[in-house]
């Protein structure tokens, strides 16, 4: 497996892996209406806004073949980290949050708001829930944080 940071030409394969596991696992649990909005906020023109903005990205890699990524807003706050299902349980999510601490330049705390079906993938790499779970836009979330309070 390589990690690479996220380049203009991986927008299209990685929109469609978050599109897919997006579907699978956090748009079942919103209406119809709010699980679309949230497809529109995260399809490939949006992540092409993010390169353009203060987000970093990288890929994971296999065989040219990309099995996951990982974003984070202003150096702090952990925004996607998607794993195709096919490796999960298989350390690219936690070789990618690695990754992504040592390019953000930033040495915590760091926060995510975790869907239901990530807490225990996020509690697995060291984010501890700061509020129960929340609720915006018909999205459920847990924001967590991991590292010092600020």
């Amino acid at each position: 497996m390589q990690i690479r940071t996220m380049e203009a030409r991986d927008i299209a394969p990685v929109a469609a892996l978050l599109r897919q596991l997006a579907i699978q696992f956090i748009t079942n649990e919103m209406s119809a209406e709010a699980g679309a909005a949230f497809l529109d906020q995260h399809d490939a023109p949006a992540l092409a806004r993010r390169l353009e903005q203060a987000y970093q990205y990288q890929v994971a890699e296999q065989d040219d073949v990309i099995i996951g990524f990982v974003g984070v807003r202003e150096q702090s706050h952990l925004f996607h980290l998607f794993v195709a299902q096919a490796w999960h349980g298989r350390g690219v999510a936690r070789a990618l949050w690695q990754h992504a601490m040592q390019h953000a330049g930033h040495h915590g705390p760091y926060t995510v708001n975790a869907s239901t079906y990530a807490l225990k993938a996020y509690q697995a790499l060291g984010f501890v829930p700061t509020m129960p779970a929340q609720c915006a836009n018909g999205v459920t979330y847990t924001p967590m944080r991991y590292g010092a309070a600020a």
